[in-house]
C-alpha cells in the first residue's frame, strides 16, 4: 500500500500526524453503524480504526507495513490488524464499507484495488476514499525534478512512485468495475508541516525517500537545501511550511 521501505513510527507520528489527523473528518461521510463490519483499508497505526470502533462498528484493519501493523496493535488491542497488500487482500465474511484515507496513492496497480475492494465488499456496501489526486505536491515534486536533472541525476527526475488521478479517470476506474460513484471531489488542502525549520525536507525525507536512494548523505543534503530554498516563496507561509496537497475524495457503492 505504501513504499515497501518500512517507515520510522516516531517520526511519522511525531511530525506527520496530520494524515489521521485530516481522515477525521472522512469518518464523517463514512458515518459508521454499530454492528457493521467495516475494513479500514491502509490502517497505519490504528488511529483512525480506533475512531471507527468507538461507534460500535467492528473494523478490521489492514496495512502492508509491519511496522504500522505491529504498532497499531500495541496501541489499540481490542480490534484485529494484518498485514496485507491493498491490491491482493481477501476476506471470507464481506464488509458493509470499506474505508481508506491518506493510501491509494501509493499504489500503482489501481484497477486491482478496485477490483479487490469490489469483491469483499457486499452489495450496495460503500466505499468512501480519500487520497491524492491530480496536482498533489506538484510545487515540491516539480521543483525536486528541476533540481535533480540542474544536478545531473536525468534518471531519477520523474520517477513514478505516486498515483495522482483525477476525477474523471478514477470515477471511470470504479464505475468500470462495479461501482456507482455518489460522491467526487478533488480539492486543495494545503497542509501545515510540523517543522518549523525543515518542513518540506522533512515531508520528502519522510514520503519520497525512494527518489534519494543511492545518493551519499552530503549530496542527498545538498539537494534537499536546494529544493527548500526553491519552494519557499509558495510553501512558507507566515512563519510555517505547507505542502501543497491536492485530495480526492470518493463515496461510492457497490451496484
Amino acid at each position: 500500500m505504501r513504499p515497501k521501505n518500512e517507515w520510522d513510527i516516531q517520526l511519522y507520528n511525531e511530525k506527520h500526524g496530520f494524515v489521521y489527523k485530516y481522515g477525521e473528518d472522512l469518518i464523517k461521510l463514512l458515518h459508521p453503524i454499530e454492528g457493521e463490519l467495516i475494513l479500514d483499508l491502509g490502517c497505519g497505526t490504528g488511529e483512525l480504526t480506533n475512531e471507527i470502533y468507538k461507534s460500535g462498528a467492528k473494523v478490521i484493519g489492514i496495512d502492508a507495513s509491519e511496522s504500522m501493523i505491529s504498532a497499531a496493535k500495541e496501541k489499540y488491542n481490542d480490534i484485529d490488524f494484518y498485514v496485507k497488500e491493498a491490491a491482493n487482500f481477501q476476506f471470507e465474511e464481506p464488509f458493509d464499507a470499506i474505508f481508506s484515507n491518506a493510501v491509494l496513492h501509493w499504489v500503482l496497480e489501481s484497477e486491482k484495488v478496485v477490483v479487490c475492494m469490489h469483491r469483499n465488499l457486499k452489495k450496495n456496501g460503500k466505499l468512501v476514499l480519500e487520497f491524492g489526486g491530480k496536482g498533489n505536491v506538484k510545487i515540491i515534486l516539480d521543483t525536486v525534478d528541476k533540481i535533480l536533472l540542474e544536478n545531473g541525476y536525468s534518471q531519477r527526475a520523474k520517477i513514478k512512485n505516486w498515483y495522482f488521478p483525477s476525477i474523471s479517470e478514477y470515477t471511470t476506474l470504479l464505475e468500470r468495475n462495479g461501482f456507482e460513484v455518489e460522491l467526487a471531489q478533488l480539492y486543495e488542502r494545503p497542509t501545515e508541516l510540523s517543522d518549523e525549520k525543515n518542513g518540506i525536507k522533512e515531508w520528502l525525507l519522510m514520503f519520497g525517500s525512494t527518489i534519494f536512494e543511492g545518493i551519499n548523505f552530503k549530496e542527498k543534503e545538498r539537494i534537499l537545501n536546494k529544493v527548500q530554498e526553491e519552494v519557499k516563496d509558495r510553501c512558507f507561509i507566515e512563519g510555517k511550511w505547507f505542502a501543497d496537497y491536492m485530495r480526492l475524495r470518493i463515496l461510492a457503492r457497490k451496484k
